[in-house]
């Protein structure tokens, strides 16, 4: 995939900045629990599709991860975020688990090195430019299955959030999964509601092979 130009990627770079900073740091405040009622959906889909190991990326401080490393172990559970105060706190709450800071972009990871690659709420925070390439990094280090949690919406909605630009889309991203690499083969989705510990999301999950 091409590479962004400067000012795409200046974009880019001021949302990962803002999230890495005070502003994602009372993002972490506010959502120091909000996986509490995600083993349900965790445990179904693992036991309905095998993985070895598992990379969720822009993990914050583990909600999912907490529930993915009941199932794999820890050490094959593994989380990427720009934050640095939300991995401490990661690690404090799962030890073992491999967690480092890392932009969703520039995924430190060989092809093909996961059974399983996911977001949730995280494509949503990613601009146009450079949604592309992160969807690619994610694509690229599956050997499995590919997962997004993400708010729908048919075509894309910019949603005011906090006060800031730019920072947080809906849009469809089974399309866009499926638009940008025809070869992924869709398995199953549906919503996820407030009522199952989610922020009624939409989810897809596909197979890379």
């Amino acid at each position: 995939m091409p590479t962004p130009s400067k000012s795409r990627l200046a974009e880019a770079q001021r949302l990962e900045n803002l999230w890495a900073g005070p502003f994602g740091d009372a993002y972490v405040k506010r959502n120091a629990d909000v996986g509490d009622g995600r083993e349900l959906f965790w445990s179904g889909l693992l036991e309905k599709h095998s993985a070895a190991n598992a990379l969720e990326v822009g993990c914050n401080v583990g909600a999912n991860l907490h529930w993915i490393a009941q199932h794999l172990g820890p050490t094959q559970t593994y989380g990427v975020d720009v934050n640095e105060g939300a991995l401490e706190i990661l690690h404090r709450r799962l030890p073992g688990v491999n967690a480092i800071s890392t932009p969703a972009r520039q995924l430190p990871f060989r092809d093909r090195w996961f059974d399983l690659v996911f977001t949730c709420g995280v494509l949503i925070h990613q601009p146009e430019s450079t949604l592309p390439l992160v969807m690619s990094e994610i694509v690229r280090v599956s050997r499995k299955f590919v997962l997004a949690v993400e708010y729908h919406a048919d075509d894309i909605v910019e949603v005011p959030y906090r006060r800031q630009r730019g920072a947080l889309f809906k849009r469809d991203y089974r399309r866009r999964y499926q638009e940008l690499f025809p070869e992924l083969e869709l398995l199953d989705g549906g919503f996820l509601g407030r009522d199952q510990g989610w922020d009624d999301a939409t989810w897809c999950l596909f197979r890379t092979s």
